[in-house]
């Protein structure tokens, strides 16, 4: 198996060096299943242009938004993961802009964009801040276009704090009120990003963990369908669809980063690339009756 650099329905992964406007004109009309991304923020990033502002932010944004209408199955889904702008010590919430940028534009189509969650994404480190609250969390937008189709809720159950825990009162009562696989992840998601030590950190400045594609990858598509990201960065979001088994499509303008994410999706596809589990970074207090999982869910978890 190998990576091709420009489209065709038989390549099973393609990765584009340049613009993703031009990327968008080699892929036809719904034929992607879920698109995955994080945008430039525009806020004078070493792979951005000085002169970007929000303006750029949402002119960006209105320029694409048709070819990922065009290209977007009715029933997928996309997921936009931004932050903050930062001007002058003021903060804009990009996800809103998103918001009003992508339903605005979609309301008079047949299969309008809609919000089903607007997703916290949530971690420990960062830049430390004297004039405010440091930063911690950034947001994904998950639309669907028209009726959504698909959510594998249980490929994303994660471990219940409480495995044990049993209902006190009601028809229920004396049954473990938790479901055997983990419970809903919520829409808040704990999960480390990518610093200094992490084990998939590249050279990219800002990249974020696999886990998150991956969660999202494995929840919004089935097997072998066609993930897109159109701003790819480090190949985080490609290297996800491989392990998962779905085909990726991605485009990266800047050549250095093209390069680290060919490497990381060369090495996906082979087996070797290093990531970090998604697991929660704190663990239940095992000496608590509650906290262990009880032999029933062992049990179901293997199908006996």
């Amino acid at each position: 198996m190998k990576i091709y650099k420009h489209y065709n329905d038989k390549f099973q992964n393609v990765l584009y060096c340049g613009d993703c406007k031009k990327f968008f004109k080699e892929i036809p009309d719904e034929s992607v299943d879920l698109i995955i991304t994080s945008p430039p923020y525009c806020m004078g990033k070493a792979y951005e242009d000085p002169a970007d502002d929000i303006e750029t932010f949402k002119k960006q944004h209105m320029e694409i938004f048709p070819d990922i209408y065009r290209i977007l199955k009715p029933g997928g889904s996309v997921c936009w993961q931004v932050g903050y702008h930062i001007s002058e010590s003021c903060i804009i919430p990009l996800d809103f802009i998103v918001y009003d940028i992508f339903t605005n534009l979609s309301k008079d189509k047949i299969f309008p964009l809609i919000l089903r969650n607007r997703i916290i994404w949530t971690f420990g480190h960062g830049l430390n801040s004297v004039k405010r609250f440091s930063g911690r969390h950034e947001t994904i937008l998950w639309f669907t276009k028209g009726d959504q189709k698909i959510f594998n809720l249980d490929a994303v159950r994660i471990p219940q704090k409480y495995p044990g825990k049993k209902s006190y009162r009601g028809p229920h009562k004396g049954e473990f009120s938790g479901n055997p696989l983990g419970k809903n992840p919520s829409d808040v998601w704990d999960i480390p990003n990518v610093k200094a030590n992490h084990i998939e950190k590249t050279n990219h400045p800002c990249q974020y963990p696999i886990a998150l594609p991956q969660r999202l990858i494995r929840a919004l598509s089935d097997a072998q369908a066609v993930v897109l990201d159109p701003f790819m960065g480090s190949g985080t979001t490609g290297a996800a669809a491989v392990i998962e088994k779905r085909r990726f499509l991605g485009a990266e303008l800047n050549e250095q980063y093209y390069n680290i994410a060919f490497e990381r999706v060369s090495m996906a596809m082979e087996g070797t690339l290093k990531i970090r589990e998604d697991k929660p970074a704190i663990k239940p207090n095992l000496n608590s009756a509650v906290a262990q999982l009880p032999n029933e869910f062992k049990m179901a978890r293997e199908g006996k």
